[in-house]
């Protein structure tokens, strides 16, 4: 349930304002004698409510009931205990850093936060870091330009991050970028809500924070690089993995 509550917290004007106006929108329709737009309030009264219901679940179900941020039902080819270096990468939020860290001590991991993303001037970020405090490890990238030698890595983790690069190009320099450090046969594992119909559904207009699958497909193969596989996390969210075979 924490990422759940952090998501209420960082919500609740939001919550707090739909309840009112669904309330407002009840009593109008007391108010009312047409009897089709006194019912039509009503019906936008349940809706509202409705929709912070289902967002509230949709956020629980994605974040905390997931695989999204314990990586625990990988393809059997990525074995992350064998693995010796790889690159965590995410946008003002890590979850996650400081669990793959104690469960696979091998792993040489350099932990990256996306230089100037959307999320760093949203109160909400203050408050998360004091329930997820940022890797001693972490430094500041700029995605265009990773600070890493060629051929140097073996896996690239980026969970819910990438999306926060906002241009076409800049997320096909990104790739290039992570194909020039990858190992022959190093992966990328890529986690993200998809801007589609069920994310639509569920958190409304909140979709459009997200890209849709032809635009990740488009900026990897403009890259020179091919997805191996792609899984569905729940009914909201994808693995992307990405397999450098050149």
């Amino acid at each position: 349930m924490k990422i759940t509550k952090l998501v209420l917290l960082f919500n609740y004007q939001k919550i707090i304002l739909g309840v009112v106006a669904a309330g407002a929108s009840y009593f109008s329709s007391t108010l009312i004698e047409n009897k089709l737009f006194s019912n039509s309030l009503i019906i936008l009264s349940c809706l509202i409510i409705l929709n912070i219901f289902l967002s509230i679940l949709a956020s629980y179900i994605l974040y905390d009931k997931s695989d999204l941020y314990k990586l625990e039902k990988l393809p059997d080819y990525i074995n992350l205990d064998e693995i010796k270096n790889g690159v965590f990468i995410h946008a003002s939020f890590d979850p996650i850093s400081r669990f793959l860290e104690k469960k696979f001590p091998k792993m040489e991991l350099a932990v990256c936060d996306i230089f100037e993303n959307r999320h760093l001037e949203e109160k909400m970020i203050t408050i998360s870091k004091k329930e997820f405090p940022p890797n001693n490890k972490e430094i500041k990238i700029d995605p265009t330009t990773l600070p890493f030698s060629d051929n140097s890595q073996e896996i690239i983790f980026a969970i819910t991050a990438l999306h926060e690069i906002l241009d076409h190009d800049k997320r096909v320099l990104f790739f290039k970028e992570a194909k020039r450090i990858l190992k022959k046969d190093g992966i990328i594992i890529i986690s993200e809500q998809m801007r589609n119909t069920t994310n639509f559904a569920f958190f409304n207009i909140g979709a459009f924070h997200f890209l849709s699958k032809n635009k990740w497909k488009l900026a990897i193969n403009e890259s020179g690089l091919k997805i191996h596989e792609a899984n569905n996390i729940n009914i909201f969210a994808e693995t992307i993995i990405i397999k450098n075979v050149t």
